[in-house]
């Protein structure tokens, strides 16, 4: 049976959104936009702000901007919740424009990683930010999260600071820093906040709002999933606590009544009394705790493991300056970090950061546990406004041209349908902000918002952008049962291959595609977010009903590479699922009567991809016709398996050792190494050409070097200024005036030439 399951089994120890009594300010109603000024304060009635929410990002009312989500559902718990977007952060005297909050701040560094947000893959300023009125840059400061919290404590020292945002759920660990090279402490200790609040953070920011608006201390405030905070040596609140020291990683040989802490996939599906692999044969209890994924010291008086009870059971890892000085101590922390994040079996993790009179130990309580599909609906239900807040509008009232927000503009006319991903994937932030747990809205929710969109929203002109999320086809999607997703330590439910316990079924994602587009002016319904396509081809049905009334000329998929080394160490399928896939795109297109194109994603600079595997990309890309002109450069972002894999050089997928059992990873280092994987993906750019002929000729590949079409470049060399023109506008570097006549024109990758031109060969 193939039914999904809902999140209620998670829940049931879990206090619903909508189950706590409204605080006294309700009577204030429900603002327009939630005020960025005195003056809107007091249209409202307000003398004061019971929150005040600091981001990075522009204001924008619409369930797709985390500042706005957290405000209104503060708003409809009954707070008062102003806003300061984007303040000058030079000084304290901005962030007083609202006044002091009666409860506490909310910051966060926007919907993006401040770092990522304003730095390049090879660590260039960007001139532009997509989260700001007229797409300009520098509109907030590198580690924003940091320097917004420091600025709080200065305008007002005594009001207890609350972070979040996908900055803080990245950074809540001592981490890998690739802007500085070198491992930096958790945005806990050098942002000073009170409390850090990671992943989606509704069901968690719920209750601490009302608990500091009981007068609860907020440092009192430590039993909250989803929270990190700073505990002192001694602290009375860590009492009764068991902790399993997990500091060093096992030394080879025979070690009593330890447990392996890296099992196989296949062993752990054993030991939990699964199949989750493909092997068969007896397995202890799923319930059995003698499973755990790391080292274990029974600490004096706590009795045998079988006995320790995982709710007060805390894993210590490695210290900060232990991770900072031993890369193979930082992969493990990874490892373990990543293996306690399923909301079921998670246990509560600490790390120490500083040493003798500034010792204090970062702890970190066990991930949210996931919003059911009614407290889903009940998020994106509330009243958005659905557009920029009116302080940025021209003089026409208008947030176009110079005053347009680009972030905005892309999600306009589009549904988020579903949260989390449980794909995995290394590079990937996702999993370890959303969680891999699917939490799903309901079809009348989405249908709803669908209306909404066609009703109120200006320049609307019957096309919806996109129904999708995270990934445009995980809807519904989870494991089979509910006891073995609770018990599960895989990090991913597709790799190396789907997990037979998922559900596949696609049907509650085609009723909504149907009843949406069969609503009264709607003219089409387009899916923008990024294909699972290796669980697409698993309904055939699905894909038809994609193809045929859902692709607008062109789908993204995103194969990332072709070869199995880099494939391997993103987690990702091989690509014979991407040619099963294309091959019902291309039939079902066919069959249609139209013609499309799917636009494939690739990464250069991947840990574990050779200089061969990139040669063996590009010939693919030719044999294929594929022309590449946007290129994605492997960014080593925060807390992420792949970053670990490019700080330590080792997998810690396969487990973490000191000795030859230690899987090594080929890494990308270097300003011309990375250049030349990127010039393997734009191989049809002249001026990659020189830097590729050297390559190839080093690699003893020559061969490729010719005027064939099965040559990979050519032997002549253009005259070149630098620049590149691409059939986008936006894609195109300075220097090449205009096309040649009769040149092929690319739109991103592979696509035909334009009507009334010939498109060349090679």
């Amino acid at each position: 049976m193939n039914a999904p399951i809902d999140v209620s089994f998670f829940a049931r120890n879990a206090k619903p959104l909508t189950s706590y009594r409204p605080y006294w300010a309700k009577r204030f109603g429900v603002a327009p936009f939630l005020p960025m000024s005195r003056a809107e304060m007091e249209q409202l009635g307000w003398d004061s702000c019971d929150i005040v929410l600091v981001t990075g990002d522009a204001y924008v009312d619409h369930p797709s901007f985390g500042m706005a989500v957290i405000g209104r559902v503060l708003e409809a718990q009954g707070f008062r919740v102003g806003i300061i977007a984007q303040p000058d952060w030079q000084s304290a005297e901005p962030f007083k424009v609202l006044g002091k909050p009666n409860l506490f701040w909310g910051v966060t560094a926007g919907n993006m990683d401040s770092m990522i947000n304003r730095y390049t893959a090879d660590r260039k300023i960007r001139s532009d930010d997509a989260y700001t009125p007229g797409d300009a840059g520098g509109k907030r400061p590198d580690r924003a999260a940091i320097v917004y919290s420091q600025r709080c404590r200065e305008a007002y020292k005594d009001v207890p600071i609350v972070l979040g945002g996908i900055e803080g759920s990245l950074r809540r660990i001592a981490h890998y820093d690739y802007w500085s090279d070198k491992v930096r402490r958790s945005i806990v200790v050098d942002a000073k906040c009170d409390l850090l609040l990671y992943g989606n953070a509704e069901r968690a920011l719920v209750e601490v709002a009302h608990r500091i608006a009981a007068r609860e201390p907020v440092e009192q405030i430590t039993d909250v999933r989803g929270t990190a905070f700073v505990r002192r040596p001694g602290d009375p609140t860590a009492e009764g606590w068991i902790e399993l020291d997990s500091t060093e990683v096992d030394q080879p040989g025979h070690v009593e009544d330890h447990i392996n802490p890296y099992l196989t996939t296949s062993e752990q599906a054993q030991a939990q009394g699964q199949s989750c692999s493909k092997e068969e044969g007896a397995a202890a209890p799923a319930s059995d705790p003698q499973v755990k994924p790391i080292t274990i010291h029974r600490p004096q008086g706590a009795g045998g493991v079988a006995k320790l009870p995982r709710e007060r059971t805390v894993i210590r890892l490695p210290s900060y300056e232990q991770v900072k000085s031993d890369a193979v101590l930082y992969a493990h922390a990874n490892r373990v970090l990543h293996l306690e994040t399923n909301p079921g079996n998670a246990r509560a993790l600490v790390q120490a950061h500083g040493e003798g009179s500034t010792a204090r130990d970062v702890w970190i309580n066990p991930p949210p546990i996931p919003l059911t599909t009614a407290e889903m609906d009940y998020v994106f239900d509330l009243p958005y406004a659905r557009g920029p807040h009116p302080a940025y509008a021209d003089e026409h009232g208008r947030h176009d041209g110079a005053t347009k927000i680009p972030a905005w503009e892309m999600i306009r006319f589009s549904v988020n349908i579903m949260r989390g991903c449980f794909g995995g994937c290394t590079f990937c932030s996702i999993t370890e902000h959303e969680g891999r747990i699917i939490q799903s809205r309901s079809e009348d929710s989405i249908i709803k918002e669908v209306e909404d969109i066609r009703d109120k929203v200006e320049g609307f002109t019957g096309v919806i952008s996109d129904l999708g999320g995270p990934t445009a086809n995980m809807y519904r999607l989870g494991c089979r049962s509910p006891a073995i997703e609770a018990a599960c330590r895989k990090p991913s439910c597709v790799y190396p291959g789907i997990c037979q316990n998922l559900t596949t079924n696609h049907d509650p994602l085609i009723r909504i595609y149907r009843r949406a587009r069969a609503l009264k002016g709607i003219k089409k319904i387009l899916i923008g977010s990024g294909l699972r396509y290796d669980l697409a081809v698993k309904s055939p049905e699905y894909v038809k009903e994609l193809v045929q009334h859902h692709v607008g000329g062109y789908l993204k998929i995103a194969p990332e590479h072709t070869e199995s080394g880099p494939l391997s160490k993103m987690m990702k399928p091989g690509i014979g699922s991407y040619d099963r896939f294309k091959q019902m795109f291309e039939k079902y297109s066919e069959e249609a009567g139209k013609k499309q194109f799917l636009i494939p994603y690739f990464i250069a600079a991947h840990p574990g991809t050779s200089d061969e595997d990139m040669m063996n990309l590009a010939l693919w890309l030719k044999k294929n016709g594929f022309r590449a002109d946007q290129v994605q450069t492997f960014y080593p972002s925060p807390m992420a398996t792949a970053t670990a894999m490019y700080h330590s050089n080792l997998n810690p997928l396969k487990g973490v050792h000191r000795d030859e059992r230690a899987e090594r990873v080929d890494i990308v280092r270097g300003e011309k190494r990375r250049r030349l994987h990127k010039a393997f993906l734009r191989y049809h750019d002249p001026n990659n050409w020189p830097l590729l002929r050297e390559a190839l000729k080093a690699m003893g590949r020559a061969d490729l070097i010719g005027n064939g079409k099965h040559h990979l470049i050519p032997t002549f060399q253009p005259v070149t200024d630098g620049g590149y023109q691409s059939a986008r506008k936006k894609n195109s570097t300075p220097g090449v005036k205009s096309p040649v006549k009769g040149r092929m024109l690319t739109q991103h990758t592979g696509l035909p030439p334009r009507p009334g031109t010939k498109g060349k060969g090679g």
